[in-house]
């Protein structure tokens, strides 16, 4: 598909664009673009192997700007990202897509976007934009989910958040790794190495940028805050495995006393009168319930229990 950059986006031919001195857009498959990229005249030998793509960047050449976008599913950031490539000059950009999805992004671009003074700039800033629109929502909703998995921790949730929390922290990872790579292609574009971009225009890559780092920010918060959950977790953990363990040894130290007096009297002495007293056995019943009695006193008093 081609495209002349007006106040939309509108459908063109090769022959309309290169007859017009009028910026373009071209979304072309990998087989396209081998096919016709002698008619870009960017002067660069680019094989496209989408499927080696594994990064977003940008490559200055001596008349043109290459690169390659690795984005992660929104839907879904654990599945394989989506990948495609570019390169553009100060005539136009050509997109290298084999899964349809600059195609859709453009189509949102034509839905939603109406420009009082068109450029390449302007076009490329919105066709960014539409990477990260759905970014501040997402990084919303991760925090909203933390925040109810550390709300269910304090209140003593028996299930295990480990797992979630490890894939949040992942997902968090991941978006943070290609924020960090949106940043530099954002800086690549704003320094117009090549004098493709209006010098005037140049600022809406400057604005990318900085909405970039925001998210970016964001999303290392949100992963100091996943550690910090794991944490949380592990420390109440902790806090009822040590309640356990002072349970058990109050019942140990109830029972001690009453273990040595029924190993006492278990012994097989002849001569023991406690054996041969009427009073002998609830005198012993007695003095176990009073031991009972003073050590639960005490504990209590000690905060024990």
């Amino acid at each position: 598909m081609y495209y002349s950059i007006k106040n939309t986006l509108e459908p063109s031919t090769p022959e309309q664009i290169n007859s017009s001195r009028t910026k373009y857009v071209a979304v072309l498959t990998s087989l396209e673009w081998l096919e016709n990229r002698d008619d870009f005249d960017m002067g660069i030998e680019m094989d496209i192997d989408l499927s080696s793509v594994n990064s977003t960047k940008a490559e200055v050449n001596y008349d043109s700007l290459t690169g390659t976008f690795s984005l992660p599913d929104r839907e879904d950031i654990s599945k394989p990202n989506i990948n495609f490539a570019f390169a553009l000059d100060e005539k136009g950009i050509v997109f290298i897509d084999d899964n349809g999805f600059v195609e859709k992004t453009v189509a949102r671009i034509i839905s939603t976007k109406r420009w009082a003074v068109p450029s390449l700039e302007r076009f490329i800033y919105d066709f960014l934009e539409q990477i990260v629109v759905r970014d501040q929502t997402l990084l919303a909703e991760f925090d909203k989910e933390l925040d109810a998995l550390e709300s269910e921790i304090l209140h003593g949730g028996e299930d295990d958040p480990s797992l979630r929390v490890s894939r949040i922290r992942s997902d968090l990872r991941d978006l943070r790794i290609h924020y960090e790579q949106l940043l530099d292609l954002g800086q690549e574009l704003e320094e117009n190495e090549n004098n493709f971009f209006s010098k005037k225009n140049t600022r809406y890559f400057h604005l990318f940028t900085q909405r970039v780092s925001r998210l970016h920010d964001i999303a290392t918060s949100l992963r100091d805050y996943s550690i910090q959950i794991r944490e949380l977790y592990q420390s109440q953990l902790d806090k009822k495995q040590n309640r356990i363990m002072t349970l058990l040894t109050v019942i140990t130290s109830i029972f001690m006393p009453l273990t040595l007096i029924a190993g006492w009297y278990g012994m097989n002495f002849k001569y023991m009168p406690e054996l041969e007293h009427e009073a002998a056995y609830p005198i012993v019943i007695a003095v176990s319930i009073v031991i009972v009695i003073v050590c639960l006193i005490f504990f209590k008093k000690k905060k024990w229990l």
